[in-house]
């Protein structure tokens, strides 16, 4: 196999060359369907060749390897019940789904790292996704009938998080906090267990996994300006009741309106009053 091309300085999504064949892959992530897992499985096939060319995408050199990794993580979680197995409603057998794992996380290896690897090893990394992805498209997740809701209370998360060194989002932060106090905790993980099964039933439960990781890693989120990573109780606690009340919202017109107003009680001054009317 060719050498590896030179080292290629890139320190944003934005500014990467192949940006528009990442976003292709890791939008689709919480869309891809039991029949695409098995057809992956199927394409893809581990050789020397491959393992050489993943060496080579995922050296520290590479560019956004970081964020390559981070992507391989994302996978692991949206497909964790597939790699576990054992619930009724899965149709994939844990060892196809492990393969076809492996065929993503190869594509996006090789997506990031397209700058410094060869043509070569860019084709080898990425044939099996391309074998039932043969063309760059960006994927909008399936976010239900109140998806305005799902993005308005996804785009506080950051805002409330970051309450110890940003103060303008505190008025939001003590909203939720206050709010969520008036709300039964049995009560809430019962709606939120309806929610979930919900997710199951109208095929969202990846998107509701990935929603629930992307916000988690926020909640996680190492505070430069703090220089710590730890979160105070009161915040921990906000962050938790807004990616509940996401997750709700995700699933809202599968569900009574009842669970989904508890699930949203606390987020209810991010939404203002709309409810829209539910699926038919």
């Amino acid at each position: 196999m060719a050498n590896r091309r030179g080292s290629v300085a890139i320190s944003t999504l934005d500014a990467h060359p192949n940006m528009l064949e990442i976003l292709s892959i890791t939008s689709q992530l919480g869309a891809i369907t039991d029949l695409a897992l098995a057809e992956l499985a199927g394409a893809w096939q581990n050789t020397s060749e491959l393992a050489e060319a993943r060496r080579h995408a995922l050296e520290p050199d590479s560019p956004l390897v970081f964020d390559a990794l981070t992507a391989f993580e994302t996978v692991q979680v949206i497909f964790a019940e597939e790699i576990r197995g054992g619930e009724d409603y899965l149709t994939v057998e844990p060892e196809v789904a492990s393969t076809a794992l492996k065929a993503i996380r190869d594509a996006i290896a090789g997506a990031y790292a397209r700058p410094a690897i060869t043509a070569a090893e860019h084709a080898t990394l990425t044939r099996a996704w391309r074998a039932v992805y043969p063309a760059n498209r960006i994927t909008a997740p399936d976010l239900g009938t109140r998806a305005g809701d799902v993005t308005a209370v996804l785009q506080a998360i950051p805002r409330v998080a970051a309450v110890c060194h940003d103060h303008s989002a505190l008025a939001e932060h003590a909203s939720i906090l206050r709010a969520g106090s008036s709300v039964d905790e049995d009560v809430r993980c019962a709606a939120r267990e309806e929610a979930w099964h919900a997710a199951v039933l109208t095929s969202r439960r990846r998107t509701w996994q990935l929603i629930r990781h992307t916000a988690e890693c926020e909640r996680k989120r190492y505070c430069h300006p703090c220089r710590e990573r730890a979160r105070d109780t009161d915040t921990d606690r906000v962050l938790r009741l807004a990616i509940d009340a996401a997750c709700g919202l995700l699933v809202a017109g599968a569900l009574e309106d009842d669970i989904v107003d508890v699930l949203t009680a606390p987020v209810t001054d991010l939404l203002g009053a709309r409810r829209p009317a539910t699926e038919g």
